[in-house]
């Protein structure tokens, strides 16, 4: 072979050589798939939601949708938070239900949610003892076999998974469940946990129950995260929201939605495609074990929940309640004002879960609309302090939080386009003005009155009294003028319907938004 033949075999070889060289590049992006859920509440079996003509939901199904997807690819199976705690499916159990079908999931962690400590924290810890997958809590200290990452290695990427729930959660639960624990601020925790695992790691996930709007405050106070997974606002993100080079997503609630997310790093970036896969019950679908374990505990609840104790001539409105006045607020917080006298009720509308289908009620249905543990008290308040409470009650409507009051035996207007602070008009307390240094008599739950949800004038009026004092649960003190310890709200509820046989609230108008 003369001298130029050799030089343009060499050339060729080489060219091989490089297209060789470019096909290997360009194909050694990994991947690995991350299912994802949030907010269950123990929602188990497909339900027909408030308004809806379709049965959504059923975790049996979204189990089988998941073994499907897992199928497909190397996976993780992560939860969001707020999954021991809602339906009575999970709180006739305190959660116990939940875990038994996670673990036959095979989820691979979870953070915990706000509502994962309104059974207190021994409980908690059972669940966490019971758990076949790491419970996370970045920011949270004092409860036992919390941690606060995990790292995993799929399809040959390691992936840290950093779990953080809302600093929040002290005014979000009632306040004896979080005795002794402490919670940091979560960007903190997350930037302190980044720098440990950013050498051990190709991926760091964010498994998050902040809410979608505190997500994307993290992501921007926050270098380095490649996926926020969350959960707490119950948002439905059919595609990933992306601030910088991190992708925020979150599956919406109750078992309605699985979020597929789909992770490929190349050249030491990480993209990230992302959608839902709503769930319906349709027929062979189902995973058989998680059906089971379904039906198991479900047997339980309708052996003790099925008794119809009513009838309601219309829809009660639980969906709205975080929005503006609904039906079966008003409805609550009148048995509420009556039980105990009061000259006013004002309760938080996210104590109020679900809707009760106009038709027969069951103590089911009752129990769903209110699964909280939690009893009416009544409080004096001055004027001022009850035109507080309103102002922070409705504070927080643009992000749908559950402070939003839901009143009897006063009316009110308010203007969300002003400053937080400064959005309540007109009061009037029995058709009269209210008078700021007048004392009035004012009904809630005893969540409320500890100061839950942040409702500071309740907790400040409780107190100040002399002789406050908290004795086997049940708090004492001079501005206490009702308090009925031996009985949940819900079965005041249940026995103000067996009396009453058919109900039928309407929105009186109550609370009034102005609108330009």
């Amino acid at each position: 072979m003369d001298r130029h033949k050799r030089v343009r075999w060499l050339i060729f070889i080489c060219s091989l050589l490089l297209v060789t060289v470019s096909i290997v590049s360009c194909g050694t992006g990994r991947e690995v798939r991350i299912l994802h859920m949030n907010d269950f509440h123990g929602f188990a079996m497909p339900y027909k939601p408030y308004g809806c003509d379709n049965v959504q939901g059923g975790l049996a199904y979204l189990a089988g949708v998941a073994d499907t997807l897992r199928a497909e690819k190397p996976s993780l199976l992560l939860a969001a938070g707020d999954m021991i705690q809602g339906n009575n499916w999970a709180n006739l159990f305190q959660g116990k239900s939940t875990i038994e079908a996670m673990n036959a999931m095979a989820f691979d962690a979870m953070v915990v949610g706000n509502h994962e400590f309104d059974f207190g924290k021994e409980v908690l810890e059972a669940r966490v003892s019971e758990a076949g997958f790491p419970v996370l809590g970045a920011n949270v200290a004092g409860v036992k076999g919390l941690k606060p990452y995990m790292i995993k290695e799929v399809n040959g990427l390691r992936v840290a998974v950093i779990g953080v729930v809302t600093d929040d959660t002290p005014v979000s639960t009632h306040p004896k469940n979080v005795v002794g624990l402490g919670f940091t601020v979560p960007a903190e925790s997350v930037a302190k946990y980044i720098s440990e695992v950013k050498n051990r790691s190709d991926i760091v996930v964010v498994l998050s129950h902040l809410g979608s709007a505190a997500d994307e405050e993290l992501a921007r106070k926050v270098a380095g995260i490649d996926l926020i997974v969350g959960g707490h606002s119950h948002t439905k993100l059919e595609r990933p929201v992306m601030v910088g080079k991190t992708a925020i997503v979150q599956a919406f609630e109750h078992a309605k939605a699985l979020g597929v997310v789909d992770l490929t790093v190349r050249d030491g970036m990480v993209e990230a495609k992302s959608h839902l896969e709503h769930i319906r019950p349709v027929p062979r679908s189902a995973d058989k074990a998680l059906a089971a374990i379904v039906e198991k505990y479900q047997r339980h609840v309708d052996e003790r929940m099925s008794v119809v104790v009513g009838e309601a001539g219309t829809d009660l409105d639980g969906e709205n309640v975080r929005l503006r006045e609904t039906n079966l607020g008003d409805f609550m917080a009148d048995i509420m004002r009556e039980t105990s006298g009061a000259d006013v009720a004002i309760i938080n509308g996210g104590g109020i879960r679900t809707s009760i289908a106009g038709g027969p009620i069951k103590v089911n249905d009752v129990y769903s609309a209110a699964p909280f543990d939690n009893y009416i008290v009544a409080i004096k308040l001055t004027g001022q302090q009850i035109r507080e409470t309103l102002e922070h009650g409705v504070s927080g409507v643009e992000e749908k939080e559950g402070r939003f009051p839901q009143v009897s035996g006063l009316t009110f207007r308010y203007d969300r386009s002003r400053e937080k602070g400064k959005r309540v008009g007109e009061v009037l307390v029995g058709g009269k003005p209210l008078v700021p240094e007048q004392e009035y008599i004012v009904a809630t739950n005893d969540f409320l009155a500890a100061g839950g949800d942040g409702y500071k004038a309740f907790g400040d009026a409780v107190r100040s009294s002399r002789d406050f004092s908290v004795i086997g649960g049940a708090m004492k003190g001079e501005k206490l003028v009702y308090n009925d310890g031996g009985r949940w709200l819900r079965d005041v509820i249940v026995e103000y319907i067996k009396t009453h046989k058919r109900v039928s609230p309407t929105v009186e108008g109550r609370i009034r938004e102005t609108t330009k």
